[in-house]
């Protein structure tokens, strides 16, 4: 930290289970603006954390991600995860007429369709697990391959490629410093085979989630080569590992908690409430994403953000922010009320989000319909959580039926 600076040093590296961030929920109460410093990039950043300024920040044209672009701006990872040209780094209108474009591929009908996949998927991998015998590995056997596979039958990527490009997506969510090179070379391989695939898909369309991108109109409309192959890219990072370590938390946070088991196992029906409000209390990632920079002076919260400066948000704090949420570090099935952030919000909610939902649905719901008398084969405190990632998951969940 320089002399004279006031900014807090955030490593935001806390993995206790699903304990939320000391540090997280310290900034929430007592300086819901903050300036940080972070493990990479340059400089200071203002960190937002309450419910109302994080909706602020994600949908005011005040603040601009694509202006994050070219700068070294501070972050968890030693190589920044974003591509330039990715919808995640644009502002509206311009992300308006792409998210138009891809929403296509995520209409009811193709997501029926994935559904139907995944339920096929979901219980080939129960059976192997189910022939494994007990105990099994939940993240081994359904957390992990489940999401890879699924996304990758829906992108139809060739099954000899899938581990090495499920290798690229975990280099690039890397902490450590020694693995900045790994980080970039995973960046290039995986733009080089994704430019390719896409080339072939809109050369010959057939019935996956890149040829219905590939063709996709509005109007005139089409997405360009670049923009299709970043999306392509964006689909599978976004859409694999995200989703297996939420079913991995999720499946942690019912087997460490009877109650809830219990009501799901007499209520099923209640599946989709319970998974909802899971996804709001779990703190899925640690620290920060891809910030925004202030294009002109805001005031938040009684703080003077200046044009220029940095600024992150966090979707964590924002879901347990106790003037939004009443009780909002307790699990209420019966809650109402404001959506959660999980998914992000405005102008950069996740695309992806009805996919996930629909694959966390079906592979918990057909877990607990199959194996109605599971449980955690050790004891929760012995339970071994990523320590290296962004991300928060238990690297193995042995469970017994």
């Amino acid at each position: 930290m320089p002399p004279g600076s006031s900014a807090r040093n955030c490593p935001f590296d806390y993995a206790e289970a699903l304990e939320f961030d000391p540090t997280l929920r310290q900034l929430l109460n007592d300086e819901p603006v903050a300036r940080i410093r972070l493990p990479y990039g340059e400089g200071e950043a203002w960190l937002v954390t309450g419910y109302d300024d994080v909706r602020t920040v994600t949908t005011d044209r005040r603040f601009s991600r694509s202006a994050v672009i070219g700068r070294d701006f501070p972050r968890m990872t030693p190589e920044p995860i974003v591509q330039a040209e990715a919808i995640n780094v644009m502002d509206p209108p311009a992300s308006s007429r792409l998210r138009s474009l891809v929403s296509k591929g995520f209409a009811p009908d193709h997501i029926e369709r994935m559904r139907l996949r995944t339920r096929h998927v979901v219980n080939e991998l129960l059976d192997r697990m189910a022939e494994h015998g007990s105990p099994g590995d939940l993240m081994e056997h359904l957390a992990g391959p489940l999401p890879l596979t699924t996304i990758c039958e829906v992108l139809e990527i060739p099954e000899a490629d899938r581990s090495r490009l499920r290798a690229h997506a975990r280099a690039m969510m890397d902490v450590g410093i020694d693995n900045r090179a790994e980080a970039v070379r995973a960046k290039a391989d995986l733009r080089a085979y994704f430019a390719t695939l896409t080339a072939q898909r809109r050369a010959n369309p057939g019935e996956d989630l890149i040829s219905a991108l590939a063709t996709a109109r509005d109007g005139d409309e089409i997405l360009n080569e670049q923009e299709l192959t970043v999306m392509a890219m964006v689909l599978l990072i976004t859409g694999q590992d995200t989703t297996t370590y939420e079913i991995g938390n999720i499946a942690y946070a019912l087997l460490t908690r009877p109650d809830v088991l219990a009501l799901l196992r007499e209520r099923p029906e209640m599946l989709p409430r319970v998974i909802n409000e899971l996804l709001r209390f779990i703190p899925f990632r640690k620290g920060v994403g891809i910030p925004r920079v202030a294009i002109e002076d805001v005031e938040l919260s009684g703080v003077t953000i200046r044009a220029g400066d940095i600024v992150h948000v966090s979707y964590l704090t924002a879901n347990r922010d106790g003037r939004k949420f009443d009780r909002p570090d307790e699990l209420d099935l019966e809650r109402t009320g404001p959506s959660h952030m999980t998914f992000g919000w405005g102008a950069h909610h996740c695309l992806g989000a009805p996919l996930a939902e629909a694959e966390i649905e079906v592979a918990i719901g057909t877990l607990l319909e199959r194996f109605p008398r599971l449980a955690l084969a050790k004891p929760a405190e012995e339970v071994e959580w990523n320590t290296t990632s962004i991300w928060r998951y238990p690297l193995a969940l042995p469970a017994a039926w």
